[in-house]
């Protein structure tokens, strides 16, 4: 056999691959645009900018979660005149005049979900502002979902001129199916007490295949909360990466020191190395966690459902996973 008709044919091989893979992907998503949840966002934050004083008892009656126990009607109207909450619901309203992109990749999301969770329920979805409390962008409960709109007014919105710009980098629209993804992850994982490094990043490693398998609507950047530069950074220097984690033994590292170095939000990773750090994106502890879960899905037969639950030591022996180079 010739080495021409050799790659002839392994050219075809692969080929023919791929357009199998990408055809069972086609033919799933086909079947789970099917499932058709078909919510309806309820826009609280305008009903409660355009309420008078008279509707204020059926606003309350409909949405009785939305008000503390000690909310009276004076108060509330006082609420209404306060100048910062009507900034809030004027922004809101010009960045969210048209919420119907949102509500279909919420949609898609719950599509998803009931797809390989038979038992999910899509939940009322609720919008409201919250004074840009962005901490608590998303909140989900079984039977209810609020999004705290004024949180994604857009990364270089005046409101977040006192946050960090790695905070306010994803403080815009098109994070908040991802947000929203993350937190119904938290839901369907289990993992016992972080104790290791290696325990963080499987924890966070599923969080992000779950968004891989929720949202593949959304850009593999969009799903871990990069710029596709800063991901571009961490494929680049994955080998990199990994050498430093298992030449330091960090690993199997109990260090309590070690999450705010390589999972926790910030604007780098702290390699502590002059050479590196600034350039690094922050969390690349998950980038890499990603990155394992990944191939241990690849390498084993496993349902979504039985992998959230896998102890993070067996994802990591069995996954037999090896850095980009």
């Amino acid at each position: 056999m010739s080495f021409k008709f050799y790659m002839k044919i392994t050219f075809l091989f692969f080929f023919t691959l791929i357009t199998v893979s990408c055809k069972d992907d086609s033919q799933l998503e086909k079947e789970i645009a099917g499932i058709n949840t078909d919510i309806k966002v309820e826009r609280f934050d305008r009903y409660a900018a355009q309420a008078s004083l008279n509707d204020f008892s059926k606003l309350r009656q409909a949405y009785p979660f939305m008000f503390s126990e000690n909310e009276t009607d004076s108060s509330w109207v006082e609420t209404k005149k306060d100048t910062f909450q009507i900034q809030l619901f004027t922004e809101v309203d010009k960045v969210f005049g048209d919420f119907k992109n949102t509500e279909l990749e919420i949609e898609s999301l719950f599509n998803h979900i009931k797809y390989y969770f038979p038992e999910f329920n899509s939940p009322r979805v609720i919008t409201t502002t919250n004074y840009v409390r962005y901490r608590n962008r998303a909140i989900v409960t079984d039977t209810i979902v609020i999004l705290a709109l004024d949180t994604y007014l857009g990364s270089s919105h005046e409101f977040y001129g006192n946050i960090q710009r790695y905070i306010t980098a994803n403080l815009k629209e098109e994070q908040i199916v991802v947000d929203l993804a993350g937190e119904y992850a938290k839901k369907y994982i289990y993992q016992k007490q972080k104790k290791t490094l290696l325990d963080e990043m499987i924890y966070f490693g599923k969080e992000l295949y779950f968004k891989d398998v929720m949202i593949p609507f959304k850009s593999e950047h969009e799903r871990i909360g990069y710029s596709q530069e800063e991901l571009n950074w961490a494929v680049a220097n994955e080998s990199y990466i990994w050498r430093y984690f298992v030449e330091r033994e960090l690993l199997f590292s109990t260090d309590s020191k070690l999450p705010s170095r390589f999972i926790i939000d910030a604007p780098f990773t702290k390699f502590y190395l002059e050479e590196i750090d600034a350039d690094s994106p922050g969390r690349l502890g998950q980038y890499i966690g990603w990155q394992i879960v990944r191939a241990y899905m690849k390498q084993n037969d496993v349902a979504l459902k039985d992998m959230l639950i896998t102890s993070a030591e067996d994802i990591f022996n069995n996954s037999k996973f090896k850095p980009r180079k």
